[in-house]
């Protein structure tokens, strides 16, 4: 794995998309209308970008651990639970969520939900699953809260941000479409309140599990933030058009070191995962389950 980023890179890559970034030295926490779908909102910002050049890289392995497709045909999102086993979300609609023995990813259950799309799964402080939803059947996206064992939702809220992330592009001709977005993974805090990347706002909410409302937020470090795990007052962020993890101030946002896959050789990073310090990472696309040391 080799830094193939450099800050020119990185600004090539994000192109227009620097140009309407919020700065975080200044940021204001922004209100959203859950009514109505967030469109515009472009990051990176040149600060971001100098942040990702400049945050120190570490140095990391990818060992490709195991692999349960077609069972498992795309896994978004991995949950560590208190018994060590490992959930794994399948965004394949409408999304099942399997529980696995981490050792040799063999399925020990299966849950059927009725998330759509979902991008990310924790659990909380009373052992119920939450889940973002990413897409909708009808209305705005949702992140709910999920009985393990049924699988039946328990409680919803409008995820805040949600929308059409990034610059405004015009339709595409022969293309479908775009739908709107809601948020990518989740992880728990503590306390009653969870971590959820909402890529459409550009932010990682604080949420408070009871209200379904933000506590506060960090400016995301790019515009498809995807994977998110805790390491004590740090965050890892995965920055899924980079191929990199950013490990994020939890109480600044800044970007203070990263780690860089190759794009080309190694499983894409989708769902984010820590246990034991190692970080563990799923990929939709080739259904990969890997681990980082």
């Amino acid at each position: 794995m080799q830094d193939s980023f450099t800050r020119r890179g990185l600004l090539a890559t994000a192109g227009a998309l620097a140009l309407t970034a919020p700065v975080r030295a200044a940021d204001k926490e922004p209100v959203f209308d859950d009514s109505q779908p967030t469109r515009g909102v472009a990051i990176p910002s040149v600060q971001h970008m100098d942040e990702m050049a400049a945050a120190p890289l570490i140095q990391k392995k990818v060992n490709k651990l195991w692999n349960d497709s077609p069972t498992i045909k795309e896994p978004n999102a991995l949950q560590f639970t208190a018994q060590g086993t490992l959930l794994i979300l399948d965004q394949v609609d409408p999304n099942k969520v399997f529980e696995v023995n981490p050792s040799d990813g063999k399925i020990l259950r299966t849950v059927q939900t009725e998330s759509i799309h979902g991008s990310g799964i924790t659990v909380d402080g009373g052992g119920n699953w939450i889940i973002t939803s990413t897409k909708a059947l009808q209305g705005p996206p949702v992140t709910l809260k999920v009985d393990p064992q049924s699988g039946k939702t328990l409680q919803k809220w409008v995820t805040p941000g949600w929308g059409f992330y990034g610059a405004d592009r015009p339709p595409r001709p022969g293309m479908p479409a775009e739908t709107a977005s809601g948020g990518h993974d989740v992880k728990w805090a503590g306390n009653g309140r969870y971590w959820m990347a909402v890529p459409a706002s550009g932010r990682i909410f604080l949420m408070d599990e009871v209200s379904g409302k933000a506590v506060r937020s960090l400016v995301a470090p790019v515009n498809r933030t995807h994977g998110l795990a805790i390491d004590g007052n740090f965050l890892w962020s995965v920055g899924s058009d980079f191929s990199q993890i950013h490990k994020l101030d939890s109480k600044t946002g800044k970007i203070v070191a990263k780690i860089q896959l190759d794009k080309k050789n190694d499983p894409a990073i989708h769902g984010l995962e820590i246990k034991n310090g190692v970080l563990w990472y799923c990929d939709a696309a080739s259904g990969w389950v890997c681990n980082l040391t």
